[in-house]
């Protein structure tokens, strides 16, 4: 795999990418909490504990009030208000589609909305608005960690990170330094040392915390990563507010100065059904996979590609009949729009070196491009068979899939085999 990313964007490529990706189905398996099912996630902690691995950390968003596939980005930079669609069957309602739309707001609370606040009340009132939709829940938290700790007598650490789901530049590369901020207590609170491993697997959006964190800890020189902290501490000190962000960007630079990332753990990292957009710098990580909720339904035998053919992606879509259409479109382009002045102009400085795709046109070529493995890592391409005849309401357009709790087990154990071979 390359290293020294250096910030830069990932490609869309439409070429195979052999045997980095692996095609499985999903397979139910023990029901939750079952003994047999507690069995097996025992011997997976064990596989674990024997690689090294100390720590799980689960990074996750929320869909609630935000805007899923960044169209907002899309209305912004054209598409139907200079007529970009003309000419192009099936557009206008494609777009129609990945607008925010009730699925997306809490009719029970309607102030649970962006920005998320990483605490208990917040995990909590989101656990009792969607169970385990989009949403690494409470159970499926305790489920790991009580399975992980069969075979030994310490409990396993496992634990979730909620991110504020702001999907644009300064909301991700916010949540970025809240992560790592969270991390290096992880570390310090735990005594991990270099040789140990901590595991972290992001769903959807959350991903892309951990691509901005592989380039911002990449060992050596980057005039790039020095570009993008004069340009973060400029805006951060503009704020009439003091933020943490400040604060955790100089932990950062500390840490950095200090050659610290030399004595940490190893982090290993899993996205599911993240979007293609940041690049990856893998001499910062020690594994990388990503896993997609994927259905090979093309007819020209490309079973790596997702399937993105207009009209009919339209009448696709309300059934996920093709697997993750977020994974699919929320691609270069999207976003959504920042909500104050201030952040439409941090947002507009960090594009400018994270993310040269802009312009709805751009979008539509990226998305056409129906890229499923990322440049970097192992690829798992998994058939969920969650294709319904229900609303999105129940599948998110595919992209609930991985949170589920009855897929807890079949997951985990393909994340184990991979990763660490058992």
């Amino acid at each position: 795999m390359p290293q020294a990313n250096n910030f830069l964007h990932s490609k869309y490529t439409r070429s195979d990418p052999g045997e980095r990706a692996r095609y499985v189905s999903f397979e139910p398996g023990a029901p939750p909490f079952s003994p047999a099912w507690h069995d097996a996630l025992g011997r997976l902690g064990k596989s674990l504990r024997d690689a090294g691995v100390r720590a799980v950390v689960l990074v996750y968003g929320c869909y609630l009030g935000a805007d899923l596939f960044g169209s907002g980005r899309l209305d912004e930079v054209g598409g139907l208000k200079r007529g970009y669609s003309r000419g192009i069957p099936g557009l206008e309602s494609l777009l129609a589609a990945l607008r925010p739309n009730e699925y997306q707001r809490s009719l029970q609370d309607p102030s649970c909305q962006p920005p998320f606040v990483n605490d208990d009340a917040g995990k909590t009132k989101l656990d009792n608005l969607l169970n385990d939709k989009g949403n690494f829940f409470e159970q499926y938290v305790k489920g790991l960690q009580t399975g992980f700790s069969q075979t030994h007598a310490i409990p396993f650490t496992v634990q979730r990170s909620l991110w504020s789901s702001l999907h644009h530049h300064p909301g991700r590369m916010e949540g970025a330094l809240a992560l790592l901020h969270e991390l290096n207590h992880l570390k310090t609170q735990k005594g991990l040392q270099a040789g140990d491993r901590i595991l972290i697997v992001a769903h959807g959006h959350a991903g892309q915390l951990l691509a901005l964190l592989s380039n911002l800890l990449a060992p050596g020189e980057s005039s790039v990563r020095e570009t993008v902290f004069e340009t973060l501490a400029y805006f951060y000190e503009q704020r009439e507010t003091p933020s943490e962000s400040i604060q955790q960007l100089q932990e950062l630079d500390r840490l950095l100065a200090e050659d610290q990332f030399t004595t940490w753990p190893s982090l290993d990292v899993v996205t599911l059904g993240t979007p293609v957009r940041y690049g990856w710098d893998t001499d910062s990580l020690g594994k990388l996979l990503h896993i997609v909720n994927h259905r090979p339904i093309r007819q020209d035998g490309k079973r790596w590609l997702a399937k993105m053919e207009l009209p009919q992606i339209v009448m696709e879509l309300p059934m996920a009949s093709g697997g993750d259409y977020v994974h699919q479109l929320a691609v270069a382009g999207t976003d959504a729009v920042p909500a104050s002045p201030w952040e439409v102009e941090l947002d507009q400085a960090l594009r400018e070196n994270l993310e040269p795709y802009d312009g709805f046109e751009r979008w539509l070529e990226c998305a056409r491009r129906v890229t499923r493995c990322p440049n970097d890592g192992e690829c798992l391409l998994i058939d969920y068979h969650d294709a319904t005849g229900t609303s999105p309401d129940e599948h998110l357009f595919g992209h609930a899939c991985y949170t589920r709790l009855d897929a807890l087990l079949f997951q985990t154990s393909h994340i184990v085999e991979t990763l660490y071979g058992a």
